[in-house]
């Protein structure tokens, strides 16, 4: 039985979702860095380890699990009693479950292309596509319409604590925060109070 391994690469933000977790639990674990220039996450033995080919993978001894949500379900729950409480009971544990749903269909999507548009395509030389920009602000600004009418009812997305629903949508924001996206984020009044708390905490700022 070994200890914990995260498979990844610190800019991906699938992967900064399960170190964020780890972090909130205070769980020890190694980092395994995955390249993504050379492909190696294409190859064996990391396509051993997720057969899609994308990071990150997660071991916990002989437990392997791959999906960063999954990997931070599991780390909610199984270090249930570690560091800060990231569930819920109840009728929350159900908003708690719509809430990772609305991220990950909803938010996610246009979050990372507009990531991709305007942070990753000029590391890569790539010009930014303006008006896919447009299209997709359009879009982000629905989904946080909707996040500001709930956080004016509860001080996080699915509970009066920061939970997984708060988590899962923290790297993608610490990106667009240096662009000119932030804008939809501070026009919000709850919005804006909601992105400076969870960027602020310390789990956040050791990804970051």
């Amino acid at each position: 039985m070994g200890g914990i391994k995260v498979f990844g690469h610190p800019a991906s933000t699938a992967t900064r979702r399960v170190l964020i977790a780890l972090y909130e639990k205070n769980v020890d674990f190694e980092f395994v860095h995955v390249e993504l220039k050379d492909g190696e996450h294409k190859k064996e033995p990391y396509i051993l380890r997720n057969p899609f080919g994308k990071v990150p993978a997660f071991e916990d001894g002989d437990f392997k699990i791959f999906e960063s949500r999954a990997i931070t379900q599991y780390i909610a729950h199984e270090f249930s009693d570690k560091g800060n409480n990231l569930l819920s009971t109840g009728k929350d544990m159900a908003i708690i479950a719509m809430g990772i749903e609305i991220e990950s269909h909803e938010f996610d999507p246009v979050g990372s292309k507009l990531v991709w548009e305007q942070v990753l395509k000029p590391l890569y030389g790539m010009t930014t596509d303006k008006t896919v920009v447009e299209e997709e602000e359009a879009k982000l600004a629905k989904v946080l319409d909707v996040y500001e009418h709930r956080l004016g009812e509860s001080k996080y997305l699915a509970a009066d604590h920061f939970t997984l629903v708060d988590l899962h949508t923290i790297p993608v924001i610490q990106y667009l925060l240096g662009t000119p996206t932030k804008k939809l984020f501070d026009e919000r009044t709850h919005v804006s109070a909601w992105v400076a708390d969870i960027t602020s905490r310390p789990s956040a700022q050791k990804v970051l």
